[in-house]
C-alpha cells in the first residue's frame, strides 16, 4: 500500500508523504478511469476500485472526499487528453483544413482501437441526465470547447469566400457525425463508420468551402 508506510530512512517526510499521496491518487484515478469507461460509472461501485488499485477505504477519501469527484477527475483528466491531442494535431497542420481533417482522422482512428467503447463524454451525460449535475456540467464544457475550437478552424477554412457557410454550422455537422461514429462503430464496423466519417469531414470542407 502506497499510504501509511514510514518515509524511508534519509528522505524529507514531507515530500516522502507527498510523492506516496501523489502516487496512490494517480493509482486510483488511473484504476477507476479504465473500470468507468469499460463498465459504466454507475456499474463500478467504490469497493471494486479499492479492490483493484489496491488502496484503503481511508487513502480513497483523503484524495477523493466522494465518488463523484472521483468521477470529476476521471471526466477532467479525458478533457485535458482530447485538448492536447486535438491542440497538437491543429500545431502540426499546414493549414486549417488539414488541421480539421486531422482532427477527423484521430476520431476514426479511436473507433479501431481495440478497447473502444464509445465517447466517455456521451456515456456520462447518459449517466448523469441531471443538468445541473456537476458531472453533467464537465460534460457540456467539453463539448462547449470542442464546438468552439472546430468552429474557429471552420471560419478560417471559409474565410471571404462568397459561397461562405456558418462556421458554427458545420462546426455542429462535424460534431454530430463525430457522435453517430462513436455511437454506431461497434455496430457497423470501425473500418466502414471511419471511413463514412471522412468522406463527411471531406463533404464539410468541399461542400460548405
Amino acid at each position: 500500500m502506497a499510504t501509511a508506510t514510514r518515509p524511508a530512512p534519509g528522505s524529507p517526510s514531507g515530500a516522502s508523504r507527498g510523492h506516496e499521496r501523489s502516487e496512490a491518487r494517480e493509482r486510483l484515478l488511473s484504476t477507476a478511469s479504465a473500470l468507468f469507461y469499460r463498465e459504466g460509472i454507475r456499474a463500478v461501485g467504490v469497493e471494486r476500485i479499492l479492490a483493484e488499485a489496491p488502496v484503503t477505504r481511508a487513502t480513497f477519501y483523503r484524495h477523493f472526499p466522494s465518488k463523484d469527484e472521483l468521477v470529476l477527475a476521471y471526466l477532467r483528466g479525458v478533457d485535458a487528453h482530447i485538448r492536447a491531442g486535438t491542440q497538437a494535431a491543429i500545431d502540426a497542420a499546414p493549414s486549417p483544413a488539414d488541421a480539421l481533417r486531422a482532427i477527423g482522422t484521430a476520431v476514426a482512428d479511436d473507433l479501431a482501437r481495440p478497447d473502444f467503447r464509445g465517447c466517455a463524454f456521451l456515456k456520462a451525460a447518459a449517466e448523469y441526465p441531471d443538468p445541473d449535475d456537476p458531472v453533467r456540467q464537465v460534460v457540456l464544457d467539453h463539448r462547449a470547447w470542442y464546438v468552439a475550437t472546430l468552429t474557429g478552424l471552420f471560419a478560417q477554412v471559409f474565410g471571404d469566400s462568397p459561397r461562405r457557410g456558418k462556421p458554427e454550422h458545420a462546426a455542429l455537422h462535424f460534431v454530430m457525425m463525430r457522435d453517430g461514429a462513436m455511437s454506431g462503430a461497434h455496430l457497423d464496423g470501425a473500418d466502414a463508420v471511419g471511413a463514412a466519417f471522412h468522406r463527411g469531414v471531406e463533404g464539410l470542407l468541399t461542400l460548405l468551402h
